[in-house]
């Protein structure tokens, strides 16, 4: 299943019903930040993967991120969903995060404000959908997981090429930060968008 199909399913509902209860954001907004960011977090998942120590570092986390929490998502949102949600994102979004957060504003066309309270509620449950499929198929390597990353993102690789495009041209500009998470950044982005393999 792709981010896409998943998103759109039941689950993708209920998440939507979720957050939006959670953070009074109405739902209309809500879904426009999901559908935008589910592929882009995924994306961001694909960059971290693309070395063997993020890889490895990445199925090692997914260990506790094996998908339960899609069994009782509404219940998981009534949790500290928050807290794991900002660790998630503060990993693979290193010092770029307001920029991704805000490229994900723009193409959601929903406020920087929202984007900043529905994300670290998204994060984890992305994550469990990664760790349940990475189950379902018996993932143990970052090869594997990369392939895996790659199908995930199915129907989502134009709307994440899309926001993360805007991240390229816009806030890292095609150059070097010198800084070791936005090289790392910067050049898993240009992979995924049709760059180097």
């Amino acid at each position: 299943m792709d981010i896409v199909q998943f998103l759109n399913g039941t689950e993708g509902k209920n998440i939507i019903e979720g957050i939006s209860a959670q953070t009074g954001i109405n739902t209309h907004e809500t879904s426009s930040v999901i559908q935008s960011a589910g592929p882009a977090l995924l994306g961001l998942l694909k960059n971290n993967a693309s070395n063997p120590q993020g890889a490895m570092g990445l199925i090692g986390a997914l260990k506790e991120h094996d998908g339960s929490v899609l069994d009782n998502i509404v219940g998981f949102l009534q949790g500290d969903a928050s807290k794991d949600g900002n660790a998630i994102l503060g990993h693979i979004m290193g010092d770029k995060r307001n920029e991704i957060q805000t490229a994900i504003s723009k193409d959601s066309g929903v406020s920087l404000a929202s984007v900043q309270k529905i994300l670290p509620l998204l994060a984890p449950i992305i994550m469990g959908f990664l760790g349940k499929q990475s189950k379902n198929n018996n993932v143990s390597t970052g090869g594997g997981l990369g392939d895996l990353l790659g199908g995930m993102l199915g129907g989502g690789q134009q709307r994440s090429g899309k926001v993360l495009g805007d991240i390229l041209g816009g806030v890292l500009g095609g150059g070097n930060s010198g800084k070791k998470s936005g090289d790392g950044l910067l050049g898993g982005l240009k992979d995924m968008l049709g760059g180097k393999k």
